[in-house]
């Protein structure tokens, strides 16, 4: 990926007139809303005072609000001298994320720009990321709060700006190529080419689409354009500890997206799942339990220790191809398995390669991690074969 930077000393006169934005500058603002009444018409207002003048635009609501949000969106745009669409979700699939998806898919212009509607994000900066995307022939722009001349300031609270902080070093950590000269991945504020966006392999979930759409999608030109996070115009703060959750769900299932990557998660897991069966065992024979029985008890708990780890941040995205309980049964029957297994493996390495114990054991603990790996992921959590009725097959564009 080469990432040319773009910082507040090299962007020129902010001021710039629609005819320093070369073709095509048409622009589709996307802009997810839950329960966003009250900043709807100052949005639209700072909007019509900035864009239109510049370059053609068009804004898309994605809505998943329990107010009277759409309402409100509709009635605001009576004033507004470029369309604006709403598109209310009554299931909002994805979160945050899902509605950008959604909201590109509706996208009629070349450039897609992505901001919240709470105005922590400016709306005048929205012609600047096309123009630099222009300018540095770049598929992606962001608004960075990290280079010089940008600022968190309306992060209020030191908790709110340690936590940011912390998930920018947590992702630039876990995914160091594909975010090479993006300094704030945690930016919801960005613009980027509708040809770029390749809907059939995003898997959004909760509110870091930039992340998302930076690792799956792999822009090829990077640019930047510092921007001052502002103080909220009204509503609270939609940051929560489940979407934290969520969004740390959402690292693992991107950094897991390759076989090779899953089989390292998987035994790593099965690493951890050693406690809970140690602590078992010991239990059980202070119990007076013999340790034959009490083996393969404990075995269980770690079995079922192994199955929630693997369910929640394994294969997430995989539990509905069947029942949990069928998925329970064929998980635990594969790791019982094993144990059959790995026993006359043993034998056949030490009897027939005159291999030693220990050697024979290391090998036969490999084979049969291999084997419950691949008969895990393809038994228990079998890919789908069909796209559902109606969505974007994979490798399609986004279309308008």
């Amino acid at each position: 990926m080469t990432t040319p930077r773009t910082d507040a000393g090299e962007l020129g006169d902010p001021e710039l007139s629609a005819a320093q934005v070369p073709e095509p500058g048409a622009v589709t603002l996307v802009i997810p809303t839950f329960n966003e009444s009250g900043n709807i018409r100052e949005l639209l207002r700072r909007l019509t005072e900035s864009v239109p003048s510049r370059m053609p635009c068009e804004v898309v609501f994605v809505d998943d609000s329990t107010d009277d949000t759409p309402d409100v969106i509709r009635a605001a745009a009576q004033d507004c001298p470029f369309p604006v669409s709403v598109l209310h979700r009554d299931e909002p699939a994805g979160g945050l994320g899902g509605a950008v998806v959604e909201g590109m898919k509706q996208a009629g212009s070349d450039w897609i720009v992505v901001m919240d509607a709470d105005l922590q994000h400016p709306p005048a900066l929205v012609p600047e990321l096309v123009a630099a995307g222009e300018r540095a022939s770049a598929d992606l722009v962001v608004a960075s709060r990290y280079i010089r001349g940008g600022s968190r300031e309306g992060l209020a609270g030191g908790y709110r700006i340690a936590v940011s902080r912390g998930a920018t070093w947590l992702t630039k950590g876990l995914f160091p190529g594909r975010l090479r000269g993006i300094s704030d991945p945690m930016s919801g504020f960005f613009a980027i080419r509708r040809s770029v966006v390749t809907a059939g392999v995003l898997r959004p979930l909760g509110y870091k689409i930039l992340l998302e759409l930076a690792v799956r999608c792999r822009p090829e030109t990077v640019a930047e354009v510092p921007f001052v996070f502002q103080d909220r115009f009204a509503g609270e703060s939609k940051s929560t500890a489940r979407e934290g959750m969520r969004f740390l769900g959402h690292l693992v299932g991107l950094r897991t997206a390759s076989r090779v990557a899953r089989m390292i998660a998987f035994g790593l897991i099965g690493l951890t799942g050693f406690v809970p069966n140690l602590l078992a065992l010991h239990l059980l024979t202070a119990a007076g339990m013999h340790y034959l029985p009490a083996e393969i008890v404990a075995n269980q708990f770690g079995v079922v220790w192994n199955f929630l780890l693997i369910e929640v941040l394994l294969f997430r995205d995989r539990r509905r191809h069947r029942h949990w309980a069928d998925r329970v049964c064929r998980f635990v029957l594969l790791a019982n398995a094993d144990l059959l297994l790995r026993i006359p493996l043993i034998a056949l390495f030490v009897g027939r390669l005159d291999m030693a114990v220990l050697p024979a054991t290391a090998l036969a603990l490999l084979t049969t991690f291999v084997l419950r790996f691949a008969a895990t992921e393809a038994l228990v959590y079998l890919p789908r074969r069909r796209n559902a009725p109606g969505a974007a097959r994979p490798g399609a564009r986004v279309s308008p």
